[in-house]
Parts: structure tokens; sequence; C-alpha cells
């Protein structure tokens, strides 16, 4: 079967006008044009849709069932396309974004709001959940986008970075540190340690901090989340090191941190599918999630100028290589 949209039109237009003069003026064309364009949706149709007389014309009883279903798929048909239209001019839609616990906390709910207020008409669901279970949140479809850091290379990602933080020493506000405008990685040597567990990719960088500093990592605490990890900072347990964006996390505890130099970074990406066309909502909310992130960030100038400082004494500390 082969219907063209312009044949459910031209037919629409008689049967609401009641004649092929008037619908071929309606739509712009000629009668001829619009009388072969009904007689070939009847061949296709193989019913006769109208019945013509000198006066007027009228629709079959065939005709009068088809025209509730031609209604119905030019109705549908517009509104998809106004749809679409609203959705490219990011006026309308959803976007669906995963995030790791703390960057769900101190980042993407200040992008959402910025986003909100340009776009009031695009609504945002925020996921929180591991960086392997964002990955294949993304790869399977389940959410349009997911931000954090991954392992490079992973299998149906394209990847786009956000931004870049450093690592930081969270220590209780009574702690030495606390005065500290850097820390060197060397001073971390024999203090008690909370950390992360190893299959944080957090964990992993410090590990490789401390081994180019060459120190030994013997954690006194290993937990699973971070948050928990600054409450035990703040409690005096032990000093912490962790992302630059912790320390949003921090700010409503009685923590201090400081740059740590030489800096190690680490990406914060934003993940969607790949091969797949990024839809403009998400395209938009990429940019308030970079905006936010950069926000959540303050401390990287400051790491940068630090790890200058700290390159050029002449204090005899070792530096990472």
């Amino acid at each position: 079967m082969n219907i063209t949209i312009r044949q459910i039109q031209a037919f629409l237009q008689v049967a609401t006008l009641g004649s092929f003069t008037r619908a071929a003026e309606k739509l712009h064309t000629m009668q001829p044009a619009l009388s072969q364009q009904v007689r070939d949706l009847e061949a296709e149709l193989g019913i006769r849709l109208f019945d013509r007389t000198t006066r007027r014309v009228e629709l079959t009883e065939g005709g009068a069932e088809f025209r509730n279903i031609a209604a119905k798929i030019i109705e549908e048909l517009e509104a998809a396309a106004r749809n679409a239209h609203d959705l490219a001019e990011r006026k309308r839609g959803r976007v669906v974004v995963a995030a790791p616990p703390l960057l769900a906390a101190a980042v993407v709910p200040r992008a959402i709001v910025a986003f909100g207020e340009e776009y009031p008409g695009l609504n945002v669901r925020l996921i929180d959940a591991r960086s392997d279970q964002i990955v294949e949140l993304v790869r399977t479809g389940q959410v349009d986008c997911g931000i954090g850091t991954f392992h490079a290379g992973e299998e149906a990602i394209a990847s786009t970075l956000l931004a870049r933080d450093n690592l930081m020493v969270f220590c209780a506000s009574a702690h030495p540190f606390a005065k500290r405008t850097a820390v060197g990685w060397q001073d971390l040597e024999s203090l008690p340690l909370v950390t992360l567990t190893r299959d944080s990719s957090i964990r992993i960088l410090v590990e490789v901090g401390y081994e180019a500093a060459r120190i030994k990592l013997v954690p006194a605490y290993e937990v699973s989340w971070i948050t928990t990890a600054l409450a035990m900072v703040e409690a005096g347990l032990g000093i912490g090191v962790f992302p630059t964006y912790a320390w949003a996390g921090a700010q409503a505890l009685n923590i201090s941190a400081a740059p740590l130099v030489p800096a190690i970074t680490r990406d914060i990406t934003l993940i969607t599918r790949a091969g797949r066309t990024i839809a403009p909502a998400t395209s938009a909310f990429a940019r308030f999630l970079r905006q936010a992130t950069d926000v959540s960030t303050p401390w990287r100038n400051h790491v940068k100028r630090a790890d200058s400082r700290t390159r050029a004494s002449s204090n005899g500390s070792k530096r990472l290589p």
C-alpha cells in the first residue's frame, strides 16, 4: 500500500468543505491535481470515498469511516511534528542523567536549577549509581547521559570532558594541615588515612600518589562512600585524600582541605551512547553540567599555583616523577 500524506490531506479537505474546488483553493493547489490525489487514494484503498453530484460532494459510508481514522492519523502526525520542533528548540522534553552519589549531590542539583530557569519545559531525572552501573545504564539506553570518572575506551560509549579536578587532603579543623595552603605527598607518610575501598577509581589514584612519593599506604579505615569517609575525617580518625569536588560535600562539616602537590588530576566526563545523535535537550543540559562542575571545583587554579610554588622551592622534598 502506497498512501501519501498529501492524499490524506486532500481527502480530508474535500470531506470538510464538500467541494473539490474549495479544497484545492484551501490547499493552494490545482483542482485536477487534487482530484487525481483523491482518485489515487481510492484506488489504493479499493473503495469509493465520495459520491459526486453536480451540486455537492458527499462521503460514502466507507469514506465516512475512513475520515475518522485519517483525521486521527493527521492529528497525531501534527502533534509529533510539534513535539519534534519543540524538542529541537529545547522547549520541552526530558533528560535522564546518572551520576555517582557525590557528584549527584555536589554538581547535578546546581545544573538542574540553572537548566530549569532557562528551559522550563524540560525536565531532568537524576539517578545516583556507581560508576560501573552508570556505564551500563548509558550503554543500554536507560539514561541519556552519565557523568563521573570512567575508564578510557569503554565499549559503545562516547565521552566528553567536563572538567579536571585534583586530589586534595582533607583533615579535621584542628589538624596541623588545616593551616597549610598546600601539602606535599611526602607529608602524608605514617599519618592515619581514611580511604575508599580498592574498587574505587579514587583509591587507585591515591595509591599512585603514595607510590610515586615512595611512601607506604596503610589505611586506618576503608569505606565505600566519600560521605562516610568525610564524617570519619571530621571525627579526627585520620586524614583523607579525595577529589576537589568532595569539598562541596564537606563544607557543612568541621573540615579543612588543602591541595596536594605535585597535583594529580582526574577527568570528570560526560558519557553518552556511542553512535547515537545526542538529543537537543541532553546537549543543552551538558552545558549546564559543565558550568556546575566548574563552580564545584573552585580550588583547581589554587592547586596549580601551589604546585608551581612547591616545584620552585629548594627544601629538598622529593617530587613526583
